[in-house]
């Protein structure tokens, strides 16, 4: 039987700053896009943004509704995607901020 679940604002997040080395920034965009679709498999997971801030700055915010699916997260493909591609396009390692939601608003589907 198929586990359901409940629907709650979520209350745990990441906050991911990256900063790419000279001339990966396509690279880096490619990574984040490839990364949505493995996150698009992680039930655990229903807030996922990949973005951009400038020429080589990078960020990821995500959010859960349980520290569980926060930690399954923390712990799965995208992380060591993160670990196994770092050193080709990261100028810096990723700066991993764990975060609290006190707040959130999310429009329903």
């Amino acid at each position: 039987m198929a586990r359901t679940r409940k629907k709650t604002t979520p209350a745990y997040g990441f906050f991911v700053e990256f900063e790419a080395k000279p001339e990966k920034e396509g690279d880096l965009v490619r990574f984040l896009t490839d990364a949505k679709s493995l996150v698009d498999a992680e039930p655990g997971t229903p807030v996922w943004f990949g973005f951009r801030l400038g020429p080589s700055s990078f960020r990821i915010f995500d959010a859960f509704e349980t520290e569980e699916d926060r930690e399954a997260h923390l712990q799965g493909e995208v992380r060591r995607q993160l670990e196994l591609r770092g050193e080709e396009l990261f100028a810096v390692p990723p700066k991993i901020t764990p975060v609290g939601l006190p707040a959130a608003k999310l429009a329903p589907h």
